[in-house]
C-alpha cells in the first residue's frame, strides 16, 4: 500500500496480533479494527465466480482473526461484505448513509461493545453500469472490477471518499473511510460516557 498516508505495518496481520497479545504489547491499543480477506465468504466469489468456474479456493480468515481479537481482550471490529462469511452483523453500513456515490454494503461484527444501527436511508435508484448486457443508469457507480461501464478512478475515488491512491485494485479492496470514521466516533463516544458515568 505504497499510497496510504497513515503508519503501515507490513505483516501478516494474524502472526502480528498474536505477537502483540504474547508480548504484552497490545496494551498499548484501546480498539481493534480488523477486515480479513473476504474473498472465501463474498457475494462474488461464492456466486457468479463460482457460477462460472472463475477464480479459486480461499481460506477463510475470520475464524483465526476472531480467536486473536478475543485473546486480546480489548473491542473489536470484524468487517466483512455481504455473502457467507459467518460474523456477527452486528452493524450494516451503507455509502448512502454518508451521502458517497456508491452503495458498498459491509456488516461489522462487534466484539466487547455495541452500538445502536444508523438508519439506513432508501437508495436513490440503482447502480450504473452494465448488468446483464444491459445498461442501467443510477446515482451510484460500482466499486468493483474493471469492465461493463466501471468509473474512471477518478470517479471511483470521489464516490468512495478516497483522496490517498489513484490505483484502481486499491480502490476497488477498499473500504470507505466514513465507515471507519463513523465507528471509531461512535466507540470514542462510548467510552468517553463510560468514563463520564
Amino acid at each position: 500500500m505504497r499510497n496510504y498516508p497513515f503508519t503501515f505495518v507490513q505483516a501478516d496481520a494474524l502472526t502480528y496480533l498474536a505477537a502483540l497479545i504474547s508480548s504484552g504489547e497490545i496494551e498499548r491499543y484501546a480498539f481493534i479494527h480488523t477486515s480479513p480477506p473476504c474473498q472465501a465468504g463474498c457475494s462474488l466469489t461464492v456466486g457468479t465466480n463460482r457460477s462460472r468456474g472463475w477464480g479459486g479456493t480461499h481460506v477463510d480468515l475470520v475464524p483465526p482473526t476472531r480467536v486473536l481479537l478475543e485473546a486480546s481482550g480489548l473491542p473489536y471490529v470484524i468487517e466483512q461484505p455481504n455473502g457467507r462469511a459467518e460474523i456477527r452483523k452486528d452493524l450494516t453500513l451503507c455509502g448512502e448513509q454518508f451521502g458517497l456515490g456508491v452503495l458498498r454494503h459491509r456488516n461489522f461484527e462487534l466484539g466487547r461493545w455495541n452500538v445502536a444501527r444508523p438508519a439506513h436511508p432508501k437508495h436513490r435508484g440503482r447502480v450504473r453500469g452494465w448488468r446483464h448486457g444491459q445498461f442501467h443508469d443510477g446515482p451510484y457507480v460500482a466499486a468493483y472490477g474493471n469492465g461493463g461501464g466501471k468509473p474512471s478512478v477518478p470517479k471511483l475515488q470521489a464516490a468512495m471518499g478516497i483522496t490517498w491512491t489513484d490505483v484502481r485494485e486499491e480502490l476497488t479492496e477498499a473500504i470507505p473511510p466514513a465507515y471507519s470514521h463513523w465507528i471509531g466516533t461512535q466507540f470514542l463516544a462510548q467510552l468517553r460516557s463510560e468514563v463520564a458515568a
